[in-house]
């Protein structure tokens, strides 16, 4: 049986006295890419929030493996005063004890995986919307995590901008074997890199599912949510 490195055992969580997680179950095993899909304020961003321990449940539980995780913020959250280079290498100036050497071998790797080597001396304001979150991808992997939680990786990002990111998870997946949990609206990224696709709604797993078995569902709410995605029922 594959290592789980992250449970969810009947996780509730409440914020102002609206229930955003409602019993939530589901594991994620060492090697996947875990897509969660959901309409907006179904709780898809607390639950990753929960799995990076960010947010503690209100009841249930949530245990992780005992290895390194790191985060990709929707935003990318680069600080405007540095540049790539230099927010690349922040995690590892602040959390390791690596000499200079080391530090620029892992920073040189980071922005070579994503496609940044020729950006390094730009500053966040200097470089587009998708080039910033590749940098924020760079600045989660430079750390050589095992798990990496991306949300909302793709937003506002154009169709061959937003397929690349998604090409990038993919291959951190294969050549590095990172486990990778994913919040997305995207459907077709989904079914494209996903090992199971999580859909929630109403802080509920509704369903968790092999991408071909999820876009096959005769379930009500997965249909209805791909078919949303598709624009079938404007």
């Amino acid at each position: 049986m594959s290592e789980k490195i992250i449970e969810f055992d009947s996780v509730t969580k409440s914020f102002g006295g609206k229930k955003v997680l409602d019993e939530l179950s589901f594991s994620v095993s060492r090697g996947e890419i875990f897509v969660i899909l959901g309409p907006s304020g179904t709780g898809k961003s607390v639950t990753l929030k929960h799995a990076i321990g960010l947010v503690e449940p209100d009841s249930g539980e949530v245990r992780r493996a005992p290895v390194r995780f790191d985060y990709l913020f929707q935003s990318g959250a680069l600080l405007a005063w540095k540049n790539v280079w230099e927010n690349v290498a922040l995690p590892l100036e602040e959390t390791m004890r690596l000499d200079e050497k080391e530090i620029e071998k892992r920073v040189s790797a980071a922005l070579e995986a994503v496609g940044l080597s020729d950006a390094a001396e730009k500053y966040p304001a200097e470089i587009s919307g998708g080039m910033q979150k590749r940098a924020g991808l760079a600045r989660a992997i430079v750390r050589e995590a095992e798990v990496v939680l991306y949300d909302e990786p793709t937003s506002g990002l154009d169709p061959v901008t937003a397929a690349n990111i998604a090409r990038l998870i993919r291959d951190l997946n294969r050549k590095r074997g990172v486990t990778s949990v994913v919040v997305t609206h995207d459907v077709v990224m989904a079914s494209k890199i996903a090992s199971r696709i999580m859909l929630v709604s109403g802080g509920k797993a509704v369903a968790c599912l092999t991408p071909e078995e999820f876009m096959q569902s005769t379930e009500p709410e997965v249909r209805a949510f791909i078919e949303a995605s598709r624009g079938e029922n404007i």
